[in-house]
C-alpha cells in the first residue's frame, strides 16, 4: 500500500464500513496500512481495499496498536467499549455512532460547516447522524444569510440507513409481492415494501423518537445555536439508498427564494437541482452515489413572510456517514 497513515476501519463488513473502504481508495487517502475490524462472527471474512483482499480481524481492546486513525462505524455499544481503548493506544478516533455526539468535550463535525472544531479534539471526534448531516448542509448557508429562528423537518429515510438487514428486507418483500406471496416483516416493525413507517428508533418523552431528537440536538450543536427551535418527524420509506428531507425554515431576517438559491449554490457540498418547469428536483435515485447533497423545490412560505420551503436529498452512506468521516480524517492529517 502507499506510504501514509495506518488506518483501522471498525465495522468493515457493514454497509458504512464497505463504503468507507471504497471512498478511502477513491479519494486517494494516504493509507500505509489498513486494518479491517469487525465482530467475532465476521472475523476471517475478506473485504477489498484498493483491489487487494484484506482479512477481517476480530475487534478487541488490543486491536489498535500502531494505528494512527480509527474510523468507527460499528454501533454505539461497540464505540463506547472500544473507542477509549483506541485512544489509549495512540489512535485518533472518528466515530459515526451516537456514543459521543452530545459529549461537550467531543467535536461534532461536518467539515464544510464547522471544520475548525476538529482542532479541539481530545482523541475522539464524532460524525452526526446521517439525517442530521443531509438536513444541516443547506441550513448552514441559510443560517448565515438570515439567522435561523425555527426549523420544521420531515425526513424520508432509505432502508440502507438501517443497515444491510433493512436492504435485504425491502428486496425480499418486493420479490415476495411479485410472486404473489405474503409479505412478512422480520426486521422492521411493519411491512416496508409499498409502505411508509412514520417513526424510526424508539419513542421517547413527548411522543418523539430517538432519531427525531438526534436531529434536533445535533443541528443545534453543529450550528452553535442551542436555542434554535426545531421540530422533526422521521419516516422510513421503501427506498434503498439516499435520505430526503422536507424542510420549512423561518429566519430572523427575510431571505428570498432567489437569495437562498444563490447561498446554496455557493456552499461547498451542496448542488442546486431546482428546475420544476422541466421536472428537475432532488430525488434519492439521483442523489445515490453522489458526494454532494442536492437541494431544490426552493420556494417562499406563503404562510410566513420570513419562511422558506425546500427539499434536500443526500446519499446517507456517503456524505451521511462514510464520506463525512473521511473528510474529518483529512482535516486531522492536514
Amino acid at each position: 500500500m502507499a506510504s501514509g497513515h495506518r488506518i483501522a476501519v471498525v465495522g468493515a463488513t457493514g454497509a458504512v464500513g464497505q463504503t468507507t473502504l471504497k471512498l478511502l481508495h477513491e479519494r486517494k487517502f494516504p493509507v500505509r496500512e489498513l486494518r479491517a475490524l469487525a465482530s467475532k462472527r465476521s472475523a476471517g471474512k475478506k473485504v477489498t481495499f484498493a483491489g487487494e483482499p484484506i482479512t477481517v480481524e476480530e475487534l478487541k481492546p488490543d486491536s489498535f496498536k500502531g494505528v494512527d486513525i480509527a474510523l468507527f462505524s460499528a454501533g454505539t455499544e461497540q464505540s463506547r467499549e472500544f473507542a477509549p481503548a483506541a485512544v489509549k493506544a495512540g489512535a485518533i478516533v472518528v466515530d459515526k455512532s451516537n456514543a459521543f455526539r452530545m459529549d461537550p468535550d467531543v467535536p461534532l463535525v461536518v467539515p464544510e460547516i464547522n471544520g475548525e472544531t476538529a482542532k479541539h479534539h481530545k482523541g475522539i471526534l464524532a460524525c452526526p447522524n446521517c439525517t442530521t448531516i443531509v438536513t444541516v448542509m443547506p441550513l448552514k448557508p441559510l443560517h448565515d444569510a438570515g439567522r435561523l429562528r425555527r426549523v420544521i423537518a420531515t425526513s424520508f429515510q432509505a432502508v440502507s440507513g438501517a443497515g444491510i438487514a433493512g436492504v435485504d428486507e425491502l428486496r425480499s418483500q418486493t420479490l415476495a409481492w411479485a410472486r404473489g406471496e405474503a409479505l412478512k416483516p422480520s426486521f422492521f416493525q411493519h411491512q416496508i415494501a409499498f409502505n411508509v413507517i412514520p417513526h424510526i428508533d424508539k419513542f421517547v418523552e413527548g411522543g418523539y423518537t430517538g432519531e427525531e431528537m438526534k436531529l434536533v440536538n445535533e443541528v443545534r450543536k453543529i450550528l452553535a445555536a442551542p436555542d434554535l427551535l426545531i421540530s422533526a418527524t422521521t419516516v422510513r420509506v421503501p427506498v434503498f439508498t439516499a435520505h430526503s428531507i422536507s424542510v420549512n425554515a423561518e429566519t430572523e431576517v427575510k431571505v428570498s427564494a432567489a437569495r437562498a438559491r444563490e447561498a446554496f449554490e455557493r456552499f461547498p457540498g451542496l448542488k442546486v437541482v431546482d428546475d420544476p418547469a422541466h421536472n428537475r428536483y432532488p430525488m434519492p435515485i439521483v442523489a445515490e452515489g453522489q458526494d454532494d447533497c442536492l437541494v431544490g423545490r426552493i420556494r417562499e412560505d406563503i404562510s410566513n413572510p420570513r419562511g422558506l420551503n425546500f427539499w434536500v436529498s443526500g446519499d446517507q452512506l456517503r456524505k451521511g456517514a462514510a464520506l463525512n468521516g473521511i473528510q474529518i480524517a483529512e482535516l486531522i492529517i492536514r
